[in-house]
């Protein structure tokens, strides 16, 4: 078997792999921005401390809403280029607004959550839904 076989084989082996990964990150990114949201607008679990109302219209309504509605869509596959793009520039703002200032270096500013959300986010707008989405089911059926 030549060089060229060999490195063929492994693309294979590991293309439903990639398949899985990137579905379950997609997944799971949506799952845990959605759940971020979900505390601020519906108190889900534990919600906002005791006796704070978000003001309509602030920057965390705003943002919390961005994570409901981006998380949400993030999970099933639907728009998920644009969306993700979206989501990896709020993590990115959330983080140097809110976390950067505390400290330099994310251990240390309590910021890794929203640095690996941001980069994942990024990679996912990047590859795009994958195979199980919701995006790749409506691209089928536009196809001959």
């Amino acid at each position: 078997m030549d060089t060229q076989q060999l490195m063929d084989e492994g693309r294979t082996r590991w293309d439903g792999a990639k398949a899985i990964t990137l579905t379950l990150l997609r997944i799971v990114s949506g799952l845990i921005l959605f759940q971020a949201g979900a505390m601020k607008h519906f108190g889900w679990l534990g919600g906002m401390p005791a006796g704070r109302v978000l003001e309509p219209w602030s920057q965390t309504w705003v943002g919390g809403w961005i994570e409901v509605i981006g998380g949400a869509l993030l999970m099933v596959g639907l728009f998920t280029r644009p969306v993700a793009f979206i989501l990896s520039g709020m993590m990115a703002v959330a983080y140097f607004q809110f976390h950067q200032p505390q400290g330099t270096w994310p251990g240390q500013n309590q910021g890794t959550p929203a640095v690996m959300l941001c980069f994942a986010c990024l990679h996912i707008c990047a590859m795009g839904a994958g195979p199980w989405s919701l995006d790749a089911m409506f691209g089928r059926r536009r196809m001959p």
